[in-house]
C-alpha cells in the first residue's frame, strides 16, 4: 500500500477510502481477478464503491507496477499482481475460462535453448496453453478448477 500511496502522492491524485479498499481487495486475491470481481468483493464492503471508480484504480495499480494486466483467449481483461511475484505460466479452459498458473524450470531453459540457438536473446516471455479441464474434456467424475474456486470462495 505505501507503493500506491507514493504514486498517487507523486501523481498529485487523493488517497481516498474507496481507493485504499479496492487496492487492499486486489492484494488480498489470489491468481486473476478481474474488473467485476473486484467490484463484488469491494462492494461487499462499501456497496457505493461504482465500476469507474475500480476501473482507475486498477489502472492506477497497473501503471505504478503493482498490477500486470492480462487478456486471455476469451478476452476478458484480468488482472493479478505484479511486482514481487515469480514468473509464472497459464494454462487456459476455453470453455470455464478458469486459468491455472503453473511453473516448470524445463520448459524455461528450453525456450532460453530455443532462443539462443537463434540469435535471440530474452528479454521477456508470456506462454499461455489452451485446452479443457477435465470436467470440460468430458472425463467421468473430472473436476472443473473454477468450481473448485468458486466452492473456496463461498
Amino acid at each position: 500500500m505505501g507503493q500506491f500511496h507514493a504514486y498517487l502522492s507523486k501523481k498529485q491524485l487523493k488517497s481516498t477510502r474507496q481507493r485504499d479498499l479496492i487496492a487492499q481487495k486486489f492484494f488480498a486475491a489470489h491468481g486473476h481477478i478481474s474488473i467485476e470481481e473486484l467490484l463484488n468483493l469491494s462492494r461487499a464492503e462499501n456497496p457505493r464503491i461504482g465500476y469507474a471508480t475500480v476501473y482507475r484504480t486498477l489502472k492506477l495499480l497497473a501503471e505504478c507496477g503493482l498490477a500486470a494486466q492480462r487478456r486471455f483467449g476469451d478476452g476478458q481483461t484480468m488482472y493479478e499482481t505484479a511486482g514481487d511475484t515469480e514468473h509464472h505460466d497459464h494454462l487456459i479452459c476455453i470453455e470455464c475460462q478458469h486459468v491455472l498458473e503453473f511453473q516448470n524450470d524445463d520448459i524455461e531453459h528450453e525456450q532460453e535453448r530455443v532462443a539462443r540457438s537463434f540469435g535471440f536473446s530474452l528479454v521477456r516471455h508470456r506462454l499461455e496453453l489452451y485446452g479443457l479441464c477435465p470436467r470440460a474434456r468430458g472425463i467421468k467424475g473430472g473436476w472443473c478448477p473454477n468450481e473448485e474456486q468458486r466452492k473456496l470462495s463461498d
